[in-house]
């Protein structure tokens, strides 16, 4: 987002609850989402043992490695757990002391009961036979505008048809996403995580193509932005709520799908 307001990137790719923010702040030339890519949380929460039946009831009591306080990944597993009358300040402990990319050696370590996990962390917890997979925060969450291409107002209605043209790049990237297996994506993206194997990359994308992870189309649906801001607001990080119509154009992506 720094970069996008600061001109030095013309098109930002990040959570779209930045883009919110901003506006609330009062920015003049506000970032705008044109092109939704993600619409589920990418996250997912590991038990200790493998649990049939999970219930979010099964963390009461408990002790959970959480993600920073403020952050989308922490927001979305506070919102599931009120979600389920589960109150995370008083019914579960949530530790947010730990480094985003070290919880996961911190529960094979013997932290916590629970931990929420992005990948590779998840899968490699189960490989490592230190965590099972018990639930998916993007499954519980519902349909959340996790990741959107946005860029400046002033710089789409300047360069209409470079926001067209990418988005019509990024609408063939779903398309072949849609078209093929997860085996098949792994194998093309394979060569961009050289650090893991074929087999954990495959693994990874089947989870998050059977969750429905990526939307068919880029279109940013108002009922996601709602939802976002009902996520934002329940966490506390929210005080007003901001216009989809200020903050969301369809038209690039409307076209970009036919």
């Amino acid at each position: 987002m720094t970069a996008v307001l600061s001109g030095s990137a013309d098109i930002g790719f990040m959570g779209s609850e930045a883009s919110i923010y901003t506006y609330n702040e009062g920015a003049n030339d506000y970032v705008v989402n044109f092109a939704q890519l993600t619409q589920r949380a990418g996250n997912f929460l590991v038990a200790r043992e493998e649990m049939p039946g999970f219930t979010w009831n099964a963390l009461k009591g408990k002790t959970v490695l959480g993600g920073r306080k403020g952050g989308m990944p922490e927001m979305v597993f506070e919102y599931i757990l009120k979600e389920n009358d589960i109150n995370p300040a008083s019914d579960v402990t949530i530790n947010q002391n730990i480094d985003f990319g070290s919880t996961a050696a911190a529960f094979s370590e013997g932290q916590g009961d629970f931990t929420v996990e992005f990948e590779p962390g998840a899968t490699n917890l189960e490989k490592e036979g230190k965590g099972y997979v018990v639930a998916s925060l993007g499954t519980d969450s519902g349909y959340v505008p996790y990741t959107a291409f946005s860029a400046k107002q002033s710089y789409i209605d300047d360069n209409p048809e470079v926001i067209q043209g990418f988005t019509n790049a990024l609408q063939k990237g779903i398309d072949y996403v849609q078209s093929h297996t997860p085996a098949e994506i792994a194998k093309i993206i394979a060569p961009q995580f050289k650090e893991t194997d074929l087999d954990t990359i495959t693994t990874i994308v089947t989870r998050y193509y059977d969750q429905d992870t990526w939307k068919e189309n880029l279109v940013f649906e108002k009922d996601s932005f709602d939802l976002l801001q009902d996520i934002l607001e329940t966490s506390g990080e929210l005080t007003k709520r901001a216009p989809y119509e200020e903050l969301v154009t369809t038209k690039f992506a409307e076209k970009a799908k036919k």
